[in-house]
């Protein structure tokens, strides 16, 4: 495990292109999928992290809080599955159901749609307006499971509810952390190890 920071995509990128299957339904989940929604969240999140792991209850409930609110809402796991099987789509269905989570949890089996968005870390959070335009990128909230602040999402909650409420969202926003994206071996970024 290599505590990798997030890469901090530059705020008013468009939001890239993916279409990859939701390992629960099976259906094609995309950008357009979304279009009917004032903002779009894209998560990149796992199984096995223990980063994911410290967050996935509170995740859950968020994602059930923001159900009915005006936000397009995905999960997208990039990692290896062959070297990390915890994260073949098989036991993420598994892990999407035993969370409930109310939002499609996608497969990337090619790593681009991560290299699309320059996702290093699991959790990576990249929130986008109305006009699909980058505003958020960084932190679930301030709890690493080192500390002993509380896991509420205060961060992420914030810009999205600014954003709902076509409020500023603070440009000074911290990183996410947590374990690097597992890489097809010969398939790493050129960011990859890039602090």
């Amino acid at each position: 495990m290599v505590l990798t920071c997030s890469t901090m995509l530059s705020l008013g990128t468009k939001a890239p292109e993916f279409s990859l299957k939701d390992v629960v339904t099976d259906k094609m989940i995309s950008n357009s999928t979304f279009d009917s929604k004032k903002l779009l969240l894209v998560m990149f999140i796992c199984k096995h992290c223990p980063y994911v792991v410290h967050i996935q209850s509170e995740l859950a409930k968020f994602s059930s809080d923001y159900e009915s609110k005006d936000i397009g809402i995905v999960g997208i796991s990039s990692n290896d599955a062959d070297s990390y099987p915890d994260d073949s789509p098989e036991k993420l269905k598994e892990y999407a159901q035993q969370m409930n989570f109310k939002f499609p949890l996608l497969f990337d089996e090619t790593q681009d749609v991560a290299k699309r968005y320059t996702a290093a870390c699991t959790p990576d959070f990249f929130l986008f307006d109305k006009d699909r335009k980058l505003v958020y990128r960084g932190q679930f909230d301030d709890s690493r499971k080192s500390n002993s602040e509380p896991v509420n999402g205060k961060d992420l909650r914030a810009a999205m509810d600014a954003a709902l409420s076509d409020k500023a969202i603070p440009s000074e926003q911290k990183p996410s952390t947590g374990c690097n994206i597992k890489w097809k071996a010969g398939n790493e970024p050129p960011y990859f190890g890039v602090q």
